[in-house]
């Protein structure tokens, strides 16, 4: 068995735990920011059954038009709190954990807890393209926020 270990990012987003719970869970919000900087997540490539034992399913594209797909199970779904997903193909069964937060200034901190990551994903490489996707996120917040 190959080493495994935890992740935590947290961010405050300038939104309500409603609208971020709502662009995690949403296939035409997701398509906009999913994945990490350089690549792509097209809207055929993004299945959400957002209930218990549903799928959350991503595919990626890179630049070199490789792609990466994400399979996963929803574990626990509770509008607007906490959403909880299990990737079973990863070894282990890597579980991601996101809890929203909602700071009573029209802002809201989101706590993403990752635990059994496989070690390719505990690199700093691996972090820094968690941290471009959460920026590519604050970029759409910023942007839907322009269009209301």
């Amino acid at each position: 068995m190959s080493e495994v270990g935890e992740l935590t990012f947290s961010r405050i987003h300038e939104a309500s735990p409603e609208l971020l719970f709502d662009c995690m869970t949403s296939p035409e919000h997701l398509t906009h920011f999913w994945g990490p900087a350089g690549t792509t997540t097209p809207l055929d490539g993004i299945v959400v059954d957002l209930r218990p034992g549903g799928a959350f399913e991503t595919t990626m594209v890179g630049a070199d038009g490789g792609t990466y797909t994400m399979r996963a199970v929803y574990a626990e779904i509770d509008r607007p709190r906490r959403l909880v997903w299990v990737e079973p193909a990863v070894e282990g069964g890597m579980r991601t954990e996101i809890t929203f937060t909602d700071l009573g200034d029209g802002r809201t901190e989101v706590r993403t807890h990752q635990t059994n990551v496989p070690a390719v994903f505990l690199s700093a490489q691996a972090r820094a393209g968690f941290n471009t996707s959460l920026d590519r996120f604050d970029a759409y917040l910023a942007e839907l926020g322009r269009n209301r």
